[in-house]
């Protein structure tokens, strides 16, 4: 007996080394696009201000376009090489699929059918959301179950437009869809009164609230009619570019929990024993060596980028003209569910 513990043991420890030295595969065909390039080509949306949004001076700023800054911060060590793409709820797949961008980060929902049918691979959730519905305060609906009859104004190509229709017909309803593919379109409608009701995710009735003539004059519904879990889009077909996106999202997330900040981050890499932190920052283990990056990855993604908290109050908390409260998106130890697996 003895004899076969000390063999399982060995073999054991064996298999260990192996797995230790086991080295990335060679990068695939986007990551190597990439890095020839030199920059990300990040798809955005038209304009929803707080995830992805230009100023007069054509520069991208939101939730969505940080995502992407993180993983060129990861890849390059440089969170502004990146060039931005925006694109129609219409256009966006077709222009992955093509290879016209390397990443979709523009408010798109993680369904089944899009992560199996269309090619590509979500790389986790940047934002838990639903979708709502907006109206005038001057109708007097108090409840998305008092719409019957109403006129709705929302986007072509989306998930919003099924979740639309099953809820009027499960709820006994009418209504009459006017459908437009710019999310400047949708709003310029809704304002101008060609529609009684505007419906999208919540944060974007949110977000285009504030491109209104009259912002007050508008009150978002409390019904949430769906689950609409938003997050960065890549093909398929390269598992090495898929990971770094995937872990430069995680790393924000688990930087927030780890109590990292932009701000904090020398200090703490100067002088912190914390394990956790440590990896982190670059100065203990190898966490960049299966991603193809060198170990400043994480540190380059919270100094320039910052950690989830810091991103989501930038763009869209409650000191900001869109307000939205955390919510969903608190982390877990915060009664949230925004939860990252370890960096380790």
């Amino acid at each position: 007996m003895k004899k076969s513990i000390t063999a399982f043991a060995a073999v054991t420890a064996a298999a260990l080394v192996t797995t230790a030295i086991v080295t990335p595969a060679s990068a695939g065909p986007v990551l190597d696009r990439v890095k020839a390039k030199g920059f990300i080509q990040c798809g955005v949306s038209q304009g929803v201000p707080g995830f992805s949004n230009p100023d007069e001076k054509g520069n991208w700023s939101g939730l969505d376009v940080d995502v992407c800054r993180s993983v060129a911060a990861a890849l390059f060590g440089d969170a502004t090489k990146v060039k931005y793409t925006p694109l129609s709820s219409k256009e966006r797949f077709t222009a992955l699929q093509s290879g016209e961008i390397d990443v979709l980060s523009r408010n798109t929902t993680w369904t089944l059918v899009r992560d199996t049918a269309l090619g590509m691979n979500f790389a986790g959730v940047a934002y838990y959301d639903g979708q709502g519905f907006m109206v005038r305060k001057s109708l007097g609906v108090k409840s998305a179950l008092e719409l019957d009859g109403a006129s709705v104004c929302t986007n072509l190509g989306t998930t919003t437009e099924l979740n639309l229709s099953d809820y009027f017909r499960a709820n006994g309803m009418k209504f009459k869809g006017v459908f437009f593919e710019k999310a400047d379109e949708v709003v310029a409608a809704y304002d101008a009164g060609r529609c009684d009701v505007y419906t999208t995710d919540q944060s974007a009735l949110a977000a285009q609230r504030t491109k209104m003539k009259n912002p007050a004059e508008h009150q978002v519904l409390p019904e949430i009619i769906s689950k609409e879990p938003l997050g960065p889009v890549v093909p398929h077909a390269d598992d090495q570019w898929f990971d770094l996106v995937k872990w430069s999202l995680n790393v924000m997330i688990e930087a927030e929990e780890l109590g990292l900040t932009s701000e904090n981050i020398d200090s703490m890499k100067a002088d912190s024993k914390n394990p956790g932190i440590m990896r982190m920052v670059g100065v203990e283990g190898d966490t960049g060596k299966n991603l193809g990056v060198d170990n400043n990855w994480s540190y380059n993604i919270i100094k320039q980028v910052g950690n989830y908290g810091e991103v989501f109050e930038k763009h869209l908390g409650e000191s900001t003209p869109i307000g939205l409260p955390r919510g969903l998106n608190k982390l877990w130890s915060k009664g949230g569910i925004l939860y990252a697996p370890p960096v380790r």
